[in-house]
């Protein structure tokens, strides 16, 4: 299994292809949210529909300010604060945002909302600095199976279809918990 370093992963990702990096809990996989093809080619190596959406990562929180503008007050600073402690080796939190026009459509799928995580893993908090954006998150496994916790489930799930950023999981002992900002359900507990 041959890995990649952080500026190959910079160049895999504004090449439009698709690369798998670790997280804080799970092995992801990613792409430049703006490059519809890249993103395609994730939801075919995943077996995934385009209705489901998908999770965008964000290296800080001034990214996703004008997705907050809207929110009560109240929830915007529980949505800060979930993420400030996250950012102390907490689980991580996954929250659902009203879209506005900056995000593209292929991202949400049929759903009137954006998944966001502020992401802790200074992988992935350089993969979105370097791109100047979000970057695509959903975890590396076919639909159905487990997440890969590991570089080599990536190579067996996958082969040679993706560039694997070497690396090491975060401290997570598990996946962001999903929480919808508008209406409090949580999707993932």
């Amino acid at each position: 299994m041959q890995t990649i370093n952080l500026e190959q992963a910079i160049y895999t990702l504004k090449q439009g292809d698709v690369l798998a990096y670790p997280t804080e809990a799970v092995w992801g996989l990613g792409c430049d949210p703006r490059q519809e093809d890249a993103f395609r080619k994730i939801l075919k190596l995943k077996q995934r529909p385009i209705e489901k959406g998908v999770i965008l990562l964000s290296e800080n929180i001034d990214r996703v300010e004008p997705l907050l503008a809207d929110l009560d007050t109240t929830i915007r600073n529980q949505i800060i604060a979930s993420w400030e402690k996250s950012a102390q080796n907490q689980r991580a939190y996954t929250w659902l945002l009203p879209i506005n026009s900056e995000i593209p459509a292929w991202i949400y799928g049929d759903h009137d909302r954006v998944a966001i995580r502020v992401t802790n893993h200074p992988l992935c908090q350089q993969l979105c600095r370097s791109l100047n954006d979000f970057v695509v998150s959903t975890s590396a496994n076919p639909a159905g199976l487990s997440p890969a916790i590991s570089a080599s489930e990536v190579q067996k799930y996958f082969s040679d279809q993706v560039a694997i950023l070497s690396g090491e999981l975060g401290d997570s002992p598990e996946p962001s918990r999903i929480v919808d900002a508008v209406t409090g359900q949580v999707i993932r507990a």
